[in-house]
């Protein structure tokens, strides 16, 4: 009743003492200082409220406990039926609307909600840093969506408008594809957990709705496992191609299914980056030197010598595990005890898709703010372009690996020439000539199972033969001699 009797000025005190927006009109101002006063009325704010109304009611201030008479009420005000509990210093309160459409009843997601000052703070809802954002504003704080009744499916509306300086920025902004401006308004939602900063995540059900237009949502990824439910990338959500680039007020709706999890939305003025970005930023910032790495090497090989390190050295790949191509930009996370790389450039083009953040070698989390440049392994790169594969040595030297070709006329078997005396012994041709197309000579794998009757059917075969055509070069008595050792 104090607060309903409150003209604008008395109400933008109010909030200004909370550290709540004062901007709006009157019925705006009023919803949130109800909303004040039902969900954190603090003695500090319960006392402020009474220091305003004697202020204006001073001749009344004996009667400030009482509840006041229905003539102090504005004419504008909404009808209110409050009872109070003595067991606690808040009063509960039921609002029912008339004739003016409030932009949200109670809940804690109307924009404008900031912090109580420090002695009466709460712990606040924090968001992870996503580095393809940049913050530029917060235009909503991280908070609480609260159902309004026992229904499955709730909606949570919020209003807010650009300044001036937010919709330059949006305007003047460089496209990324057409139609979508690298500084955006994005909606973030997430667990309501203070403990640590939270991961986005999306409520069942979850449905936004832009002023008059909904807005497309990421959708589940298809599982091809079977019992294994599809996953669904939680995202940023873009709204700047449906809102107002004005002073107009936006008005945002989101739908969520409740279902005992409780979430908290925030909205923010960012500036997306691409992986091209990030690849530069990380070569500008995150390049480590040579002869740190080499330290590293050393220290690697003195301590840790029976995990994957050999007492006397390690093989490092050149090969990028990730496309298995030559590594261009080796990287890995600080982190990360291996000093295998990955290539960042397809590292990044990677997450820019699908954001995991995930080492490809030890698969252990390797987020942007943690990758570095391996500049030793980048200057072998540059001197070691004719092998895959280095070992690194115990002094922090390496050594290239080179691996061994097969003997592409080495057979496993030996051979014997023999009907020539020539020594270096010509070996045929797919028309059974050698060299200057003269015969070549005979050659006997002496690794094959002869027998006396396997070369009785030879010599039976040869006389069959001799009465179709010419007869063939009859082998020597030696040779024959020779093959029936083996």
């Amino acid at each position: 009743n104090m607060v309903m009797s409150f003209r604008v000025s008395d109400l933008q005190m109010l909030l200004g003492f909370v550290g709540r927006s004062k901007s709006g009109l009157k019925h705006e101002l009023v919803t949130r200082a109800l909303q004040l006063v039902q969900f954190d009325c603090s003695p500090e704010v319960f006392k402020k409220i009474k220091e305003l109304y004697e202020t204006r009611y001073a001749k009344k201030s004996s009667e400030v406990a009482q509840p006041q008479p229905q003539q102090h009420r504005s004419p504008e005000a909404l009808s209110i039926h409050s009872s109070y509990d003595r067991g606690s210093t808040v009063a509960r309160t039921s609002i029912s609307t008339t004739n003016i459409d409030y932009p949200a009843l109670y809940g804690k997601y109307l924009n404008g909600l900031g912090r109580l000052p420090p002695k009466v703070a709460k712990p606040e809802v924090r968001l992870v840093k996503l580095p393809f954002y940049t913050t530029l504003d917060e235009l909503l704080k991280p908070t609480e969506l609260v159902p309004q009744n026992n229904e499955k499916l709730q909606e949570s509306p919020c209003i807010f408008a650009l300044t001036p300086r937010q919709v330059e920025l949006i305007r003047n902004s460089r496209e990324l594809q057409p139609g979508v401006k690298s500084v955006q308004v994005v909606l973030r939602i997430c667990y309501t957990d203070t403990s640590s900063p939270q991961e986005d995540q999306y409520p069942p059900n979850i449905a936004v709705k832009v002023n008059h237009s909904y807005c497309s949502v990421p959708g589940y990824y298809p599982s091809n496992k079977p019992g294994v439910e599809p996953k669904r990338p939680c995202r940023p959500i873009n709204l700047t191609h449906l809102m107002y680039l004005s002073a107009a007020t936006n008005r945002i709706t989101v739908t969520w299914g409740n279902y005992g999890k409780s979430y908290s939305v925030g909205l923010y003025l960012v500036r997306q980056m691409t992986s091209a970005e990030l690849l530069q930023r990380l070569k500008t910032i995150g390049i480590k030197h040579p002869e740190l790495c080499k330290a590293l090497v050393k220290e690697k090989l003195r301590l840790d010598p029976d995990s994957e390190i050999a007492t006397t050295g390690v093989r490092v790949s050149l090969i990028c595990p990730l496309v298995k191509m030559r590594l261009s930009v080796p990287c890995r996370a600080e982190t990360c005890a291996h000093l295998q790389c990955f290539d960042a450039v397809f590292y990044l083009q990677m997450n820019e898709k699908k954001p995991t953040w995930m080492c490809p070698v030890c698969d252990k989390p390797a987020p942007y703010d943690q990758l570095i440049i391996d500049g030793l392994l980048s200057k072998i790169l540059t001197e070691c372009e004719d092998a895959d594969e280095i070992e690194y040595l115990v002094d922090g030297s390496w050594c290239p690996i080179r691996a061994e070709k097969e003997r592409s006329c080495s057979p496993q078997c030996p051979i014997l020439v023999l009907g020539s005396s020539d020594v270096n012994g010509l070996l045929p041709t797919p028309n059974g000539n050698g060299e200057n197309g003269k015969p070549t000579a005979d050659v006997v794998d002496l690794t094959l199972d002869s027998s006396s009757s396997e070369e009785e059917e030879e010599e039976d075969e040869e006389e069959d033969d001799d009465d179709e055509g010419p007869q063939p070069k009859r082998r020597c008595s030696y040779e024959k001699g020779l093959v029936s050792a083996c």
